[in-house]
């Protein structure tokens, strides 16, 4: 079993535009119309259970919920099939915006709220259902952002308590809580780089400037992968023997909606993974996953006929 963890979730709201109308003056008062919207449970590890729910992979989405936006997020998993353990607290669950105009999807206005604050109370609740969670988890996933209140050093004790437990870890986080969680030597990886692109404070700028961060964490045995989003459609992956550059020859014309592709990929890459597939096999079909999301305008994708009739795109060049 699967324990996806989400201590931030959210109320994803899409909106799709035709031309998206920006005021230039203060007297200027623009309305853009939606031409249609939709609303799903978001966040990257929810993400990533929705994915591995439709690729038949049990799983459970753990995290604190709040308010009448937490029943939102709680409803829409469970009728995709993901089983929930959630601790609910005070306030309101975060709502995202995103908006997606017509022809230019590859790139996203996104505004993320902070989400509500967490008390000490609520974490001590939520370790003491994560403990009852690992003896029955084969991996743990740890992704997004940390909601106000929690501490920086949080992922980094649940990802000891994991491994402890005998569970491999990924870690699909940015900035503190990225660097506090490498102290506990996760499996896998994957910065969140939406903010900044950085690692330990390298630039994630290049392909070179990727493989040395990657590599130094490695080095260090900070992590057994490390996986970097170099391009829209490539990412850079560093292991302690090789490193590769995963490529999707699908045109960017193509792709219709980023906003869930990379929760995809890594889903995908630990379906495989968890099925018992080397690493190069898994993130070829991880990269399948990402762009048959890219290319849907639903969030995710977990259609395997998609995701594998995509793979023949998919290359992966040893790089080192």
């Amino acid at each position: 079993m699967i324990v996806t963890v989400t201590l931030n979730p959210a109320v994803d709201k899409i909106y799709w535009v035709d031309s998206l109308r920006v005021g230039r003056v203060v007297e200027e008062e623009f309305l853009t119309r939606a031409t249609r919207s939709s609303t799903s449970a978001g966040g990257k590890g929810v993400n990533m259970s929705v994915v591995l729910s439709q690729l038949g992979m049990e799983n459970v989405a753990m995290g604190f919920i709040a308010g009448s936006a937490g029943h939102v997020v709680a409803r829409d998993l469970r009728a995709k099939n993901v089983t929930t353990n959630f601790v609910w607290t005070r306030g309101e669950t975060r709502t995202n915006a995103v908006v997606l105009e017509e022809g230019q999807s590859r790139i996203l206005i996104f505004i993320g709220e902070a989400g509500p604050a967490v008390d000490a109370n609520d974490v001590k609740h939520f370790i003491r259902r994560y403990r009852r969670m690992l003896p029955s988890a084969s991996w743990v996933v740890l992704a997004g952002s940390l909601p106000p209140g929690v501490d920086a050093d949080l992922y980094r004790d649940l990802a000891t308590m994991a491994r402890e437990a005998g569970a491999k870890v990924i870690l699909s986080a940015g900035g503190d809580a990225l660097q506090r969680g490498l102290e506990a030597g996760p499996t896998i990886v994957k910065p969140d780089t939406r903010e900044e692109r950085l690692l330990e404070g390298r630039s994630l700028a290049t392909r070179e400037t990727i493989l040395e961060a990657g590599r130094h964490i490695v080095d260090r045995g900070q992590a057994e992968v490390v996986i970097v989003s170099h391009e829209v459609t490539g990412d850079v992956v560093v292991t302690r023997d090789a490193a590769w550059e995963i490529r999707s020859s699908v045109p960017a014309s193509e792709l219709k909606n980023l906003v869930g592709a990379d929760d995809a990929f890594l889903a995908g890459t630990l379906f495989r993974l968890a099925n018992g597939e080397p690493m190069e096999r898994a993130l070829r079909f991880g990269l399948a996953a990402g762009v048959a999301t890219a290319e849907s305008e639903g969030k995710v994708c977990g259609d395997v006929g998609r995701i594998e009739a995509r793979m023949n795109q998919v290359t992966v060049d040893r790089i080192s």
